[in-house]
């Protein structure tokens, strides 16, 4: 039998001391070592990090506010189901005489499951010792921040499946004349048009609400709006602050003021979608073909960048206003499924197609309804600190400790899609933001 030799240090990492039954065991090659019987972190430095790694994290959470939430009991396999009742259509008219005939009753379910979440970070001994800071701490607090965002971005994404959106109109600056647009390169931020949230899209989107019968929230609707969208409805008539109408204690977290019956919550997490620069040395590209284009085709050639050959599959692309997945690509042509993108003339922008109309930024602003998503409460699962101390995990000469956290969850999952409603922008940001 061949024996190898190896220095414990190459393996000095989180893996080499894992908590077993009767002793510490290296994941790496199996060895088992006694529990040391002592930590020099003290339970109450424990308690005092987990205290402020939840309290960061919970300053943050903005959507978890307005979910629906479904307790998981430990020992149950990760997926859990909501049930809902379906309507009844309304009474029709009764014949003297003649029995109608009964209306189906049944339920619908929806079912969500569960994925781990974590990450750590490993402080040396010299840096805990010689720091003039308190760095176990300052992690702790930057994890926090980091467990919100990552939360807020999977509540976030699961959101955006939801098909009830509503496009802002496309303004005149000169004269203040409302176009309706029907898809996000419609929108539009240049000198000449805008797409911004107004009071009176505001007034729509709760009309659509009502519409649908959504039932409030504590007797409101709720909105959640990145702030540079939020710069830009500020602004408006008839916005009114949060102190103005509601004592400290009945405001959401991250609630900035009302305006027709909605309660807006800032959040710097709530959607920007754009797209990065098509070329590494210009943010759009040009036509390049005498007489242009027309009718449906599946590939243009380009100039006005430079761009490596396979660099933008995946990506999309938007000419005239019409988008296109790219399939394939040359550093001088692009191909994508027969698209139709009407007349296209020599030297006609392409421009990124991810975000709004000529490649700026689009900004999705969240109304809520009452239950209109829902997310799984694991038990034993929800967000949990985790630090090893030096003298646990630090290898054979104790350099250094581990602080991190993790946690379970599904995201989000719609429950009613009626109550869930996206409205789509720009804002006077659009040209400097970038996507989140």
């Amino acid at each position: 039998m061949e024996h190898y030799h190896f220095s414990l240090q190459l393996f000095a990492d989180a893996g080499t001391l894992v908590n077993a039954t009767g002793s510490y065991v290296n994941a790496y090659d199996g060895s088992a070592s006694s529990f040391s019987g002592r930590d020099s972190l003290s339970a109450e430095m424990k308690d005092f990090y987990d205290t402020e790694l939840l309290e960061n994290a919970r300053v943050e959470q903005i959507y978890a506010q307005f979910a629906k939430r479904q307790t998981l009991p430990k020992n149950h396999r990760g997926t859990v189901e909501w049930r809902k009742w379906n309507t009844f259509e309304p009474a029709s008219k009764l014949v003297e005489g003649v029995i109608p005939t009964g209306q189906k009753f049944g339920v619908s379910k929806l079912t969500g499951s569960v994925d781990q979440y974590g990450t750590y970070t490993a402080i040396t001994d010299k840096l805990e010792l010689r720091a003039y800071d308190d760095v176990i701490l300052g992690a702790t607090e930057e994890m926090g921040a980091s467990a919100a965002e990552t939360q807020e971005k999977l509540i976030r994404d699961a959101l955006a499946v939801g098909t009830n959106v509503l496009y802002c109109d496309k303004i005149t600056i000169a004269n203040g004349t409302a176009t309706a647009v029907t898809g996000q390169q419609g929108l539009i931020e240049n000198a000449t048009y805008v797409s911004h949230l107004t009071p009176e899209m505001v007034n729509r989107a709760v009309t659509i609400l009502k519409k649908n019968r959504v039932p409030k929230i504590g007797g409101k609707y709720v909105a959640v709006i990145h702030p540079s969208v939020a710069e830009d409805l500020r602004n408006s008539d008839g916005w009114l602050e949060a102190h103005k109408y509601a004592a400290p204690e009945e405001l959401f977290n991250g609630e900035i003021g009302e305006l027709h019956g909605v309660r807006f919550i800032e959040d710097v997490f709530a959607p920007v979608l754009q797209g990065n620069d098509l070329a590494s040395n210009s943010r759009s590209l040009k036509i390049n073909k005498n007489g242009g284009y027309s009718g449906a085709i599946t590939s243009v050639a380009f100039d006005g960048g430079t761009v490596a050959d396979d660099a933008l599959i995946g990506r999309i692309i938007s000419i005239n206003g019409k988008t296109a997945k790219v399939t394939d690509n040359t550093s001088s042509t692009i191909t994508f499924a027969s698209t139709d993108f009407g007349s296209i003339s020599d030297d006609a922008d392409i421009f990124p197609g991810e975000g709004a109309g000529e490649g700026v930024a689009a900004y999705a602003t969240y109304f809520f309804g009452k239950d209109g998503f829902g997310i799984i409460d694991p038990e034993g699962g929800a967000l949990e600190m985790i630090i090893h101390d030096k003298d646990e995990i630090g290898g054979p000469l104790n350099q250094f400790s581990t602080i991190g956290y993790k946690f379970e969850t599904n995201g989000a999952t719609i429950l009613y899609p009626e109550r869930i409603l996206r409205c789509m922008s720009t804002s006077s940001y659009s040209g400097t933001d970038t996507a989140n």
